[in-house]
């Protein structure tokens, strides 16, 4: 990178260099990576991330389309890449890692950025095995399927209507994110069906109508398709309270719906909360 690309509002940023082709699993070691150096930020896709934080930027896999895409991760938009070099400004001193598919990309991240050089480039084959690269671009290239070094709670809130993989968050009480990754589906590779088990839905809705108060048990719950959503319902045995029981069924009626659209992607058309039984104290 030359001196007349480079911007002196960024001197106090270290840079480190990831490199690999699409598909060999660069996201999947970017954090390992990232600790193994010390180095406090990673930029991936559009993304500034922190300990698996997304603190600014967009991500690429957004796009509805493979040159928006390219664009976004190269930083060519003005506001995306303002927002990302006044985040990293304000940081300094600090250090950042850039993961890209060859040194031409990582040159025009730099570039645009207004970045150093980096004080020093790895190659995916560094540090992963032959055979761990060939089971990654199995998991791109024949599932569709690509992994972001972010939680899984922060790529819902920059994926909104995107189906997300690992369900299993909703029922993890785990505070840490640290080295937690997400697999998504971009919009412009999203390949056959996608189906999700009724048993799924079932799980969600007693996980928050269990941990709800005044909600003494869940007595039943079903799913039910219609029309191409579906129906939930659900029973429960409640006990008395601050709340009506109109005003219980109500919220736990929202917290379902909305918990299960954001994180399936499924058109809930209703949820219904039936009292089967009230438990006096």
């Amino acid at each position: 990178m030359s001196e007349a690309n480079r911007s002196p509002r960024l001197n106090g940023v270290s840079v480190f260099a990831f490199v690999g082709q699409a598909g060999t699993g660069k996201s999947q070691r970017a954090q390992l990576v990232a600790l193994e150096h010390g180095v406090d930020f990673l930029i991936d896709d559009g993304l500034l991330i922190r300990k698996g934080q997304i603190v600014r930027g967009k991500s690429a896999k957004t796009e509805k389309n493979q040159i928006k895409a390219i664009r976004r991760a190269l930083f060519e938009y003005q506001n995306h890449r303002k927002s990302v070099v006044e985040f990293l400004e304000a940081s300094q001193p600090c250090s950042v890692m850039l993961i890209g598919t060859s040194s031409g990309m990582i040159s025009r991240i730099l570039k645009n950025l207004g970045l150093p050089d980096p004080v020093r480039i790895i190659h995916i084959e560094d540090v992963s095995s032959n055979e761990e690269i060939s089971r990654a671009r199995k998991e791109r290239f024949i599932k569709g399927q690509h992994v972001i070094p972010v939680s899984h709670i922060q790529v819902r809130k920059h994926f909104a209507g995107k189906l997300v993989g690992r369900l299993k968050v909703l029922f993890d009480n785990s505070d840490s994110m640290e080295g937690e990754k997400t697999i998504v589906r971009p919009p412009f590779k999203f390949f056959g069906d996608v189906t999700i088990d009724p048993a799924v839905v079932e799980q969600m809705a007693r996980f928050i109508a269990e941990r709800t108060c005044q909600v003494a048990s869940v007595i039943s719950a079903q799913t039910k398709p219609s029309n191409g959503g579906v129906v939930v319902q659900v029973g429960i045995k409640c006990t008395p309270g601050p709340r009506t029981i109109l005003s219980l069924g109500e919220n736990l009626r929202e917290r379902i719906s909305r918990a299960v659209s954001g994180i399936t992607g499924l058109d809930v058309h209703r949820v219904d909360i039936s009292v089967v039984e009230v438990e006096m104290k």
